[in-house]
């Protein structure tokens, strides 16, 4: 190993000097002591020393590859090598030397030898400006062709060796930038695998069978690693129906494709098509059947609509850092790409010159044929050159797959010197420069809004340009399938019925953009439409469901198939009891072990209750029934699963009234001798997975509370209640209810004349007023108007008024409007006051209720912001915020001015 000494010295003022002596000491304890000194080496390095620091400080991934095989930096070392470019023979006689016959062992382990070391030279050429664009990209490309045209004639020879050989051919066309040699160091390659005509081998294997085992040979070589590094990246998505369909395809099947399904999109995808494996001739073929497909001789209105469409999904897919991405940002790569590409559409059928692979010289030709300003030619050049330096460099540090300019100010340091400029500062203001004389060209070129969509009444919007996005989206195709012309006249009968029903949401915005997940969700988009445009009703309820519930939107949106499952199922309109509940428990084959089918029912059914809600077929006290039917039925279900029947189970608050509300905990407590029946409950109960879970239990009610034992005998409780319980403990069994297990009559019996007794004390109405003011300094003052749960006036105050006049008028009764029913015929309340309280307190529960059935989560009060205020406002059916306001307040006061009048008068 040779002396360390000169390194420093020799990195003292090169740039990056730290990343380069430490590449240079890596390199130096690997080097071999038969080659050529190593400092001498890079002292008369052919393309200058500064050349070679420049590539070790840039690029982490050719100092790896140099570590790992020191002679490629001898091979660099060669004048002929990195000082002029290499044409296809000269690669390819070097990749003979390297395989020695056998390209193929070890998983072609040569060829991703070979790769990496053209990658590194190209890469070298690249960074001391020896080669220029065009250079660079072809022979980026070129590598690419070589080592898709390796593997594909290896398994081709293999497969017919052992499948016999078909009578067809078969091709590989690239598109995108392999397609027109522009290769960057991290790009996908994005192919379309092909061949002649159906047919048989043998009477077991058809031609399609064949050519797709072969495709698949191909594509498993490209996408398993290897220590070697890999290959290329293959995409595969272009082809027809994208992933859905088949990797392979006859020229027939693709004629058909296109022909029946084709899409705008895909027209100027197959623009970049061009053959590089296989039958020249078939690649051939196929480009000249579909020229008349690809270049339209008068492009229809439609598909100029189509064109302004993609424009605005480029825009929505854009990446987050617009200003920086050069490749996907505003006035970036793609932007440049997408003009010249949109102007070959339209013009190439007339201009046959246009008709060209490579995004230069075809934009070179738009401006010889004048379909483009000469000085908007020359800034589209300039950027499209700069903009991919920028990109290069990028990627060139370790072949990632990377566009975004760095924000930490060192790295954009590095990046700027090593382009030439003097500073970041130059760099920035040539980047904006660049990318705003693009934008302005796409704007200029690419009309903002389609005819369409103009005509589009987008007022109930915040966001009307995001709509148009949005809206564009619902026919935008994707990997796994097309949109075929009749979807799209069903869509258009669709659309003014769906901005109807989302202009009556109080967030027309949001509520779009949950439709346009479902929609990409639900996957058949022909058959979701026509469903929606033949059935008001249900279009209602899913725009409804997705401005009323994130939470059923995000269900619906993981598991599309319950919106049909769910409305067609009879007994929608009605509700379910828990007979019923338990007999559809029964069926789906849970067991102790695997509840999941217990967790899906829940989670089902909340989603079937939320949007009988919100489409108003039930009222509210009828959905709290439902609810907490619902999780009796499954907390008692997954008792018997695991054998908890000696378990006795009290349901207390308004578990025990049965008028839970979305997202509630279930307050419980457990009676019997043993506490593991009622562990494994809690833990079986309250275990989440992907289904949600099936219940989220508080036995906090029980005796002592959390210090206290989680099951009692019933002689406990009833010895604890009788000595030691505080009052709102007696207080809180106003509302306690057994739900299963032996003891349910025996603990009625035992706690009923504990309950009563209390209820007859002299102070009992003070003593509950003391503990309200405890829960209004606690809990409600800080929240004030906005607590509507524990606040002066709030859900708690009903309640603590109706349950002390119970307790006083002895009338066990858990349910809050049933229990201020009978309290009326005790002659407790009067009627009109009665009438009065439960308006009041029903109109702060359907606050609740709207608020909760959003997210399936506890919520006590308003929200601060006032637009989600005048959100919740327009949920509960008011035009105006501030009339909902003054509404809140009155009723607000009047449930305080009746509790003040009848525990505190």
């Amino acid at each position: 190993m040779e002396s360390t000494d000169w390194i420093g010295k020799k990195t003292a003022g090169s740039f990056h000097p730290a990343q380069v002596k430490a590449a240079l000491i890596q390199i130096n304890e690997v080097w071999p002591a038969d080659y050529p000194p190593l400092r001498a080496l890079v002292e008369n390095f052919p393309p200058g020393e500064k050349a070679l620091l420049h590539l070790l400080a840039f690029s982490s991934i050719s100092v790896t590859r140099i570590v790992r095989y020191p002679e490629l930096l001898v091979w660099l070392a060669e004048p002929e090598t990195c000082t002029r470019g290499r044409g296809r023979a000269e690669m390819t006689g070097a990749l003979d030397g390297l395989a020695n016959e056998n390209i193929s062992a070890d998983n072609f382990r040569a060829l991703r030898r070979w790769k990496s070391q053209e990658m590194t030279r190209i890469a070298l050429r690249e960074v001391t400006n020896a080669a220029d664009l065009e250079e660079t990209t072809a022979e980026l490309s070129q590598v690419a062709e070589i080592c898709i045209g390796e593997v594909f004639a290896h398994w081709n020879s293999r497969l017919r060796e052992s499948a016999g050989s078909p009578a067809a051919e078969f091709a590989v066309l690239a598109l995108g930038k392999l397609g027109g040699r522009e290769l960057n160091h991290s790009s996908d390659v994005d192919l379309i695998f092909l061949y002649t005509e159906e047919g048989e081998i043998s009477p077991r294997l058809s031609n399609h069978q064949w050519f797709n085992r072969l495709a698949e040979k191909i594509l498993e070589t490209f996408t398993t690693p290897h220590a070697e590094g890999g290959l290329f990246r293959v995409d595969l998505r272009l082809r027809p129906e994208g992933s859905a369909g088949p990797l392979a395809r006859s020229l027939e099947s693709m004629e058909n494709y296109y022909a029946g399904f084709g899409e705008t999109w895909e027209r100027i995808a197959l623009i970049k098509a061009r053959g590089i494996a296989g039958s020249r001739e078939l690649a051939y073929e196929f480009l000249r059947q579909h020229q008349p497909f690809v270049y339209p001789r008068s492009p229809t209105p439609d598909l100029l609509n189509e064109i302004a469409g993609i424009k605005r999904r480029i825009e929505h897919d854009a990446a987050e850092d617009l200003e920086r991405d050069v490749k996907l940002g505003r006035g970036g790569i793609r932007e440049i790409e997408f003009v010249v590409q949109t102007l070959q559409f339209i013009h190439g059928g007339r201009h046959a010159f246009l008709q060209e692979t490579n995004t230069l010289r075809a934009l070179a030709e738009l401006g010889r044929l004048e379909l483009i300003e000469h000085a908007e030619v020359l800034d589209l050049d300039r950027a499209y050159r700069f903009l991919r330096r920028v990109e290069h460099r990028l990627q060139i540090e370790a072949e990632h797959q990377t566009h975004t300019v760095p924000r930490d100010s060192s790295a954009v340091e590095m990046l700027a010197h090593s382009l030439g400029f003097e500073s970041s500062r130059k760099f920035n203001a040539q980047l904006r420069d660049t990318m705003h004389r693009v934008r302005s060209v796409f704007d200029r070129v690419i009309s903002a809004r389609s005819p369409e969509t103009a005509q589009l009444d987008l007022t109930d919007f915040k966001d009307e340009k995001a709509a148009v996005r949005s809206l564009s989206d619902l026919l935008k195709p994707t990997s796994a399938s097309h949109i075929a012309p009749r979807t799209k006249q069903i869509f258009a009968k669709l659309r003014p019925a769906l901005l109807a029903q989302i202009g009556k949401t109080a967030d027309p915005d949001a509520t779009l953009n949950q439709f346009v997940r479902f929609v990409q969700a639900y996957g058949l988009r022909g058959l979701l439409f026509e469903l929606l445009a033949t059935n008001p009703t249900l279009l209602e309820l899913v725009t409804k469901t997705f401005d009323r519930s994130r939470f059923a939107a995000d269900l619906l949106i993981r598991r599309p198939q319950l919106l049909e499952e769910i409305t067609r199922d009879k007994s929608f309109n009605r509700p379910r009891s828990i007979a019923e509940h338990f007999a559809r428990l029964r069926s789906f084959g849970a067991t102790a072990i695997n509840l999941e089918p217990v967790r899906a029912y829940r989670q089902r059914q909340t989603l079937r209750i939320i949007m009988r809600d919100v489409l108003g077929v039930a009222k509210s006290s009828t959905i709290f029934s439902e609810l907490s039917d619902l999780a009796e039925a499954c907390v008692c279900f997954t008792n018997q699963l695991l054998g908890g029947d000696d378990l006795t189970i009290i349901a207390l608050g308004k578990f025990g009234g049965r008028e839970l509300n979305y997202g509630a905990d279930l307050d419980i407590i457990f009676i019997g001798d043993d506490s593991r029946p009622a562990q494994n409950l809690i833990t079986a109960v309250t275990q989440p997975s992907a289904e949600g879970m099936i219940a989220s239990l508080d036995a906090r009610l029980r005796p002592d509370g959390e210090k206290g034992a989680l099951v009692a005998p019933l002689a406990a409780y009833e010895s604890y209640y009788r000595e030691r319980a505080q009052l709102w403990e007696i207080q809180a069994l106003t509302r306690a209810r057994p739900i299963t297990g032996p003891s349910q009559g025996a603990y009625l019996e035992n706690i009923r004349p504990i309950w009563h007794k209390v209820g007859q004390q002299s102070d009992l109405f003070p003593k509950i007023d003391g503990m309200l003011e405890r829960i209004h300094r606690e809990r409600g003052s800080s929240s004030g108007f906005l607590d509507f749960k524990t606040g002066i006036g709030g859900m708690i105050e009903a309640e603590f008024l109706v349950q002390a006049l119970q307790m006083r008028s002895g009338i066990w009764e858990t349910n809050f409007e049933s229990a201020v029913g009978r309290l009326v015929e005790d002659g407790a309340i009067s009627t009109v006051d009665a009438r009065r309280l439960i308006e009041s307190y029903n109109f702060l529960r359907s606050i609740e209720t709207a608020l909760r059935r959003f997210e399936n989560k506890n919520v006590a009060g308003l929200p601060a912001a006032p637009e989600e205020q005048a959100k919740l406002s327009k949920w509960l059916g008011y035009k105006a915020a501030d009339t909902f306001g003054s509404e809140y307040d009155a009723v607000r006061q009047t449930i305080h001015a009746l509790y003040e009048r009848y525990l505190k008068s």
